[in-house]
């Protein structure tokens, strides 16, 4: 018998705020992010969650997600985790929690998710400086 392995494919990754899962089994993602609004940097985000979603492999695979600053070379966070696939026709779901991740600047963050140091998906989390006015609320222009 011949083993087959064959790499997965990154059926989507998320980065949100939190990931829960109910009593059934159902995932469900908690504040899923299109960028980071702060009102000042450095700031410390207490708790973010990058959900991914894998299909069609076959073997044991290393998954490694990181955070690159705004530079794309320095490493914010990095986690990694091994996962096992039986067959094509099951999905994987991993999910990889970042706690007291510290912003030190404005700018476009980018999520690499690889799978056996093979790049998978790249994709933007920009961070974005929203100063508060004096009534404790987002500073959003004036308004005629």
């Amino acid at each position: 018998m011949t083993d087959v392995r064959i790499l997965p494919d990154l059926q989507c990754s998320l980065m949100c705020e939190d990931v829960r899962q109910e009593a059934n089994g159902n995932i469900f993602l908690i504040g899923v992010l299109n960028q980071i609004v702060v009102p000042q940097v450095p700031v410390a985000a207490n708790k973010l969650a990058c959900f991914n979603r894998w299909t069609a492999g076959v073997g044991e695979f290393n998954e490694v997600v990181k955070l690159l600053a705004p530079d794309q070379s320095t490493v914010v966070r990095e986690n990694a985790l091994a996962f096992t696939m039986e067959n094509p026709g099951v999905v994987r779901t991993n999910v990889h929690m970042f706690q007291g991740v510290e912003f030190t600047e404005a700018g476009v963050y980018y999520v690499e998710v690889t799978v056996d140091d093979v790049l998978k998906l790249r994709y933007p989390l920009p961070l974005v400086v929203m100063p508060q006015n004096q009534n404790g609320g987002a500073n959003a222009g004036e308004q005629n």
